[in-house]
């Protein structure tokens, strides 16, 4: 893992999905994937609405970058305040994203994802949402 640098910030010059952007640092593209939450692929139900949910939030914007690990593909893993939002919990409360199980920390993100759910906001108002781990599976 190694040690990463300290919180950032930097310009959202790209979003790729609900939860990865590019940010330009010093000059140089980093592809940042979201800490803790997991959104839809692209072909999958929400996947463009998640996509246009972060783009709306960050997009051309100042982030504030606070990087944890990196993932097996080189990304930054880390969380990302645009507008002095997170944008994990942004994402998991509008129902444009999952906790991601498997890899969350921060267990307040269930209470916004419980709200989502329960208000049928985002992908909740499917009547059998796939989590996007389940959808690569396949």
């Amino acid at each position: 893992m190694g040690v990463l640098a300290a919180a950032f910030l930097a310009s959202v010059i790209g979003i790729s999905d609900g939860d990865t952007m590019t940010v330009l640092h010093e000059r140089e593209p980093v592809k940042i994937r979201l800490a803790e939450i997991d959104a839809p692929e692209k072909a999958q139900p929400f996947g463009t609405k998640s996509k246009q949910a972060l783009s709306d939030l960050c997009f051309g914007k100042q982030a504030e970058v606070v990087p944890q690990t990196k993932d097996r593909y080189g990304r930054t893993i880390a969380r990302v305040k645009c507008d002095g939002q997170d944008a994990s919990a942004h994402q998991v409360q509008a129902g444009m994203a999952w906790v991601y199980d498997r890899y969350v920390t921060d267990r307040s993100l269930y209470m916004p994802q419980d709200m989502a759910r329960s208000g049928r906001r985002g992908l909740w108002g499917d009547a059998n949402p796939l989590a996007p781990w389940e959808w690569r599976k396949k």
